[in-house]
């Protein structure tokens, strides 16, 4: 083998994190002693950190070292870990969608097409989820990867998007980040036929088709791709305006709440929630999961919504 094979090879044995005799390990790689020497330097040179025993039943083992270094996967590994980030990406890990996708990204990108579609077979789509295990629109994960794809590449697509009430239409967008935000994915981009930019429901996006062409990224009129998506649900009517002070710390609050309402401290140490919604069945069950004392200023009607949600709970926790 080749210096460079031969050294991916050793990588690829150190790293099943097995102790291996150093004559062993040079049998497998058909070389002398003195050669793994200098490859083991190579790889420590490489920021791997090799231990090494000496001694006639000396050998090597890869430990773990203060950064992760390049990994090489068997093809069943490649497959587990692209299933496993799928699966984050859906939702069942909270906090790590976004973080998933964009890994998932990068796996996929250097996967071989039959890996590919044995990662399909296992796991063909994943429902976006949020708290309590509530499911939202049923989500193609390889739209999620390609939609991914052209956020980090900066290449312009067209795609169909069939709005709420509205007719299908075709779209030229360059997007910009995916957003995930409670049950739903969002794509911010700047549409080019309208000028201006806008976010997509991932879950109404049909029929993308990259471009292969590359933009220079536009600035975004926001603090960031969430605030954003966020200001377009403000400026959307909505039924009940709510405002809820909470004796929990801003950061409990903020983790229950997610993005669907803002969170404020107060002088007095508690929080105020501000949610605007058509349904107040959520907020009842977040201020519910969020476990401390509550005093609801508006609407009247939350306070019907929490007394049927207590009810609910009552008659449900009484012994047969």
């Amino acid at each position: 083998m080749s210096t460079s094979a031969r050294m991916l090879s050793l990588l690829s044995l150190l790293q099943t994190h097995r102790y291996w005799p150093g004559e062993e390990l040079a049998e497998r790689l058909g070389v002398s002693g003195r050669t793994l020497r200098r490859d083991i330097e190579r790889l420590r040179e490489l920021g791997y950190v090799v231990d090494a025993s000496r001694g006639v039943a000396g050998g090597y083992q890869l430990r773990a070292g203060g950064s992760l270094p390049p990994l090489l996967l068997e093809d069943d590994e490649a497959v587990a870990i692209a299933a496993g980030l799928r699966t984050a990406a859906a939702g069942s890990v909270g906090g790590l969608q976004e973080t998933s996708v964009q890994a998932l990204t990068k796996v996929i990108a250097l996967m071989p097409p039959g890996l590919r579609r044995r990662m399909d077979a296992l796991t063909s789509q994943t429902d976006t989820a949020g708290p309590w295990g509530s499911r939202g629109p049923s989500v193609d994960a390889v739209l999620l990867t390609t939609l991914a794809q052209a956020c980090r590449d900066d290449e312009p697509l067209t795609f169909g998007y069939q709005g709420r009430g509205a007719d299908p239409t075709h779209r030229r967008v360059e997007p910009h980040r995916l957003v995930s935000l409670g049950r739903r994915w969002y794509l911010v981009g700047y549409d080019r036929d309208r000028q201006d930019w806008r976010s997509f429901r991932v879950d109404r996006i049909s029929d993308v088709a990259p471009t292969g062409q590359r933009v220079r990224p536009r600035d975004l009129p926001a603090e960031s791709a969430l605030a954003f998506v966020q200001a377009g649900f403000r400026r959307i009517p909505s039924r009940y305006d709510v405002r809820v002070r909470v004796a929990a710390p801003l950061d409990d609050v903020r983790r229950a709440v997610g993005g669907w309402g803002t969170v404020s401290e107060l002088d007095s140490g508690e929080c105020l929630l501000e949610w605007n919604t058509d349904d107040l069945t959520w907020p009842a069950m977040v201020l519910g999961h969020i476990g401390a004392p509550f005093v609801i200023e508006s609407p009247d009607e939350l306070r019907g919504a929490c007394r049927r949600m207590a009810d609910l709970l009552a008659s449900a926790s009484r012994a047969p």
